[in-house]
């Protein structure tokens, strides 16, 4: 799969998208004392004792917010060119990945560095850097022009 950002379309809406996001974050900080790490509140819904209400809302919310988008905008097209076996080993590997780091990169790279916390610079950075290694092996050592 290829991402490119398509600079000559770029829109304010792109903007306003990290705006609200930080806003959701501190709200969801200094309101209730949560981070607003995507793994952990996803997570926490799988263990139905501790599922609080917040929990489902922002879940909720990630789900339905591109149907909002839709109405104003249509949704980009999205084509995934890779593989059903390196799909499940790269949804693997990310989920090992946010468990070993205590966290994903909403989590560690949002809130974490908004926070300055040390452990999660070194996290964000760890992640960063084993992301840029990893694509590199896949298309400039194994030849997969699909990551």
């Amino acid at each position: 799969m290829s991402i490119q950002v398509d600079w000559q379309a770029f829109t304010p809406i792109s903007l306003v998208g990290g705006v609200l996001l930080g806003v959701a974050t501190v709200i969801l900080l200094l309101g209730i004392g949560r981070i607003a790490g995507i793994s952990g509140i996803f997570s926490s819904l799988l263990k139905p004792k501790r599922v609080e209400m917040w929990q489902v809302l922002f879940i909720l919310g990630l789900i339905v917010s591109p149907l909002f988008y839709k109405l104003v905008k249509p949704l980009p097209e999205v084509e995934i060119s890779s593989s059903l076996p390196l799909l499940i080993a790269a949804g693997l590997l990310v989920g090992f990945g946010t468990r070993l780091g205590s966290g994903c990169t909403s989590g560690h790279g949002i809130c974490g560095n908004a926070r300055l916390s040390p452990r999660s610079m070194v996290a964000t950075a760890t992640f960063m850097f084993f992301g840029i290694v990893t694509v590199y092996i896949g298309r400039q050592v194994l030849g997969l022009g699909l990551l």
